[in-house]
This record gives structure tokens, C-alpha cells and sequence, in this order.
């Protein structure tokens, strides 16, 4: 068992803490049929002090795993910050989803549900229209079958912008590493904006599903998660599919000194002639 030594931020303006990374969804937990695999890494996590645990209806069997951890384990379920999301747009299937996923996760409350996965305009009209599925959100955080609520995008900024603006969200989702500060979009526009609003801010695609990670040029794990962490974000989220890459994701957090400006535009820049390419995730640019 490591000292639980991972920095911890404030989960916005919630008054909650969370540690400054997490285990991401993807990785080994979106998979069917892995089970000791999956708990292995879920362990790993709780035993580097990992506290933030991602999830959504839309990984595999990612919540079925998770329950299977905390069925054997309530004790550490009860330690730990559990998020979960839901890409559905109306009322009655977001909470068709929370009660499915709280069964399949065997617990009865999320520490964070989020609206997932929000793309156009149309998106944003159908889950804050009528029986949409915000509705389902701000009803499931008054009962207290969630404690928070977010909202998470990697496809337009801009979308993702008018989502921490016009709703009552505690938490936002985006990209964060050096191709998004190519692009702008993300870091210089919905960033700022969620944290002027006391949103906190979850960093995914940290490493591009690993697809920029180059060691032999120095783009390694380490690197990338020290430049998420260094941008004014919450926690830094990746996927893992082996206990070693959890052990190399909480000892980036546990040892990581802040990039200065002068090396974060030298990523930057390293990408910057591959960055359309490499932003996989946002469609056609």
C-alpha cells in the first residue's frame, strides 16, 4: 500500500477534494469478460491512493466491474469519488440509466453523474428542453442519487462552452494535452470559462489513447499527464489496462514539478503540424 501522498484539489466550488488523477474509463475497463484483469486495476488504483474512479453506461462492462469491486469491498467504495455518465437525451431514459447503473455498480448513490458526450446543437436543445434529460440530473442530485453533476464533450468547444454556461453543472469534461493547444477551442475558451464559473474540470484524452506517447522523442506518460496538470484543471483521468500503467500514472502525480510556459509551448509546438491528425476525437475539423 503507497502513502496516500497523490495531491488532492478542490472538486471546484463543491467543497468536495478529489485526487488530482484518476482511473479513466477506457483501458482494460472497457472490455466485456475481464474481470480479474479489471479488478486488478481498480486494486492497483486504491492501493497508489487513487481516490477518482470514471465510468459510463457506454464502456462495456467498465460498471460491472466497478461493482464487482465494491460488492467485495463496500468499506472502499465509501473512500472513494465514483463517476458516472449517461448519453441519453431524454428524462425518463437518463433515469432509466441512473437506476441501471447504480444496480449494475451495486451502490446507491454516483458522486458524480454527467450528461455524456454532448456534440450539437440539437443535443443541447433536447436535453435542456422539456423532458430532457436535464431534468433527470437536477431531480437524481435533489434525491441524492448523485452528489454532483457534470457534463462532458470532446467533439466542439464551442457546444461544450454553452453547456457550463447555461447549466447548473459542477463539473465539465474536455481534452486536455498539447494538440488541444494547437487547435484552441478547448483550453483557451471552455477552460477559462469553467473556472471563472467554480466549475471543475476533468481532463480526459490525456495521452490520445496513448497514440502520443513516442518515448523515444521524450513524449512519454509522465510528460503528458505533467502538462494536463498543469493547466488550472481538477483531476487528470486515464485509462489503464495493466496495474503498471496505473503505478506510472500515480507516480506521475505523486512526483510531478509544473511544466513552466516555456516547455508547454515546446510540446505544443512539437505537435503542431499533426495536430488536425492526431484530434481523432473531434470528427472533421
Amino acid at each position: 500500500m503507497q502513502p496516500n501522498d497523490i495531491s488532492m484539489r478542490l472538486f471546484g466550488k463543491t467543497g468536495s477534494e478529489v485526487t488530482c488523477v484518476g482511473l479513466g474509463g477506457e483501458g482494460i475497463l472497457r472490455t466485456y469478460g475481464q474481470e480479474e484483469a479489471a479488478e486488478a486495476v481498480i486494486r492497483e488504483a486504491l492501493d497508489q491512493g487513487i481516490q477518482y474512479f470514471d465510468c459510463a453506461r457506454a464502456y462495456a462492462g467498465s460498471e460491472g466491474y466497478y461493482g464487482r469491486a465494491w460488492s467485495k469491498n463496500p468499506h472502499q467504495r465509501a473512500k472513494v469519488f465514483q463517476a458516472g455518465k449517461s448519453a441519453q437525451r431524454s428524462r425518463t431514459k437518463a433515469m432509466e440509466d441512473l437506476e441501471g447503473t447504480l444496480r449494475t455498480m451495486a451502490i446507491d448513490h454516483l458522486d458524480l453523474w454527467q450528461i455524456h458526450d454532448v456534440r450539437t446543437e440539437g443535443d443541447l436543445q433536447a436535453i435542456s428542453g422539456s423532458e430532457g434529460a436535464l431534468e433527470a440530473f437536477i431531480q437524481a442530485k435533489k434525491e441524492g442519487k448523485t452528489r454532483f453533476i457534470g457534463v462532458t464533450g470532446h467533439h466542439d468547444p464551442a457546444i461544450l462552452s454553452r453547456a457550463v454556461a447555461e447549466w447548473p453543472v459542477d463539473s465539465v469534461m474536455m481534452p486536455i494535452n498539447p494538440v488541444e493547444g494547437v487547435l484552441g477551442g478547448f483550453m483557451d475558451s471552455t477552460l477559462p470559462l469553467a473556472v471563472e464559473r467554480g466549475v471543475a474540470v476533468i481532463a480526459m484524452k490525456v495521452l490520445g489513447a496513448s497514440h502520443y506517447l513516442s518515448p523515444e522523442i521524450g513524449l512519454t506518460a509522465d510528460l503528458l499527464i505533467r502538462f494536463a496538470l498543469s493547466q488550472p484543471i481538477t483531476v487528470a483521468i486515464v485509462g489503464c489496462s495493466l496495474p503498471e500503467h496505473v503505478q506510472v500514472l500515480a507516480n506521475a502525480a505523486r512526483n510531478f514539478t509544473l511544466l513552466d510556459r516555456e516547455d508547454q509551448t515546446d510540446l505544443i509546438d512539437l505537435f503542431s503540424p499533426y495536430a488536425r491528425r492526431l484530434a481523432y476525437y473531434r470528427g472533421v475539423l
